[in-house]
């Protein structure tokens, strides 16, 4: 799995972080991570998959204490490039135990899908062991890709490869596009991390990330239709209801520990 975010690392910023159909599904994710960290203390946060450290210098700007991981050693290579005061770290999620860090955290932050590279199993032993890692209070925010994606399913439709339109409801994984390298993925819609976090948690936010702004694989598109995306990336700001979640390319989900 590492081997295939490294190979991904020197094009991930172009392709995706810069390009402006990530800088506004970023603004949403944001937007509803603003409103779920409000509070003016600064706060111990561990990210996860944090690729080339975008998140967490957004967060650190904002005066909070971080340490953000990735599994890949290029994406914290090219993370530690960005900015060096930031404690950076190549970590492998499926290892982490209570015993990972010699801290609490306030929260726990993935952005954009990493966790569906867990299977449901992995996911739930992640879920379980991260109440231990927790302050009391503390929060998950996940940032995940539900089975449903509108946008993908018109996608396939429009390009007639019609064996892919309900990809992401396959049961085993399915191979991801990464920059041109295939990444094993998992697809879990807003009930199943509901279901799995249910024991230990308690849901706090649950907003679409991606319903009207479409898909970054979409770029090459919209690159020269910049108007029309800025239609829809309007249109996303009325579209936040959580009923919406399940079809987006993502949705930002929020857990408060019991």
């Amino acid at each position: 799995m590492a081997n295939n975010f490294d190979k991904a690392a020197k094009q991930y910023d172009a392709t995706f972080t810069y390009s402006e159909i990530g800088k506004a599904q970023r603004e949403r994710v944001y937007h509803f991570l603003r409103h779920e960290i409000n509070d003016k203390s600064t706060l111990n946060i561990l990210e996860l998959n944090c690729g080339t450290g975008e998140d967490a210098i957004y967060l650190s700007n904002l005066g909070h204490q971080i340490i953000a991981t990735d599994i890949s050693s290029k994406m914290i290579a090219e993370a530690k490039a960005k900015n060096s005061t930031i404690q950076f770290k190549q970590q492998d999620i499926t290892t982490i135990s209570s015993e990972t860090f010699s801290e609490k955290f306030d929260l726990i932050f993935s952005n954009f899908g990493g966790l569906n590279c867990l299977n449901k199993k992995q996911l739930k032993t992640f879920i379980d062991i991260s109440e231990t890692l927790l302050q009391p209070n503390g929060k998950l925010i996940f940032v995940i890709m539900p089975k449903n994606c509108v946008w993908e399913r018109f996608y396939f439709f429009i390009k007639g490869e019609f064996k892919k339109i309900y990809r992401r409801k396959s049961k085993q994984s399915v191979d991801a596009n990464i920059d041109g390298v295939n990444v094993p993925t998992w697809y879990f819609n807003p009930s199943e991390l509901k279901v799995l976090a249910n024991k230990k948690y308690t849901l706090k936010l649950l907003k679409p990330i991606g319903i009207s702004i479409p898909p970054s694989y979409l770029e090459p598109f919209f690159s020269s239709k910049k108007r029309f995306l800025n239609v829809l990336i309007n249109i996303e700001k009325w579209l936040s209801s959580s009923f919406w979640s399940k079809y987006a390319d993502h949705y930002i989900i929020s857990f408060q520990k019991k």
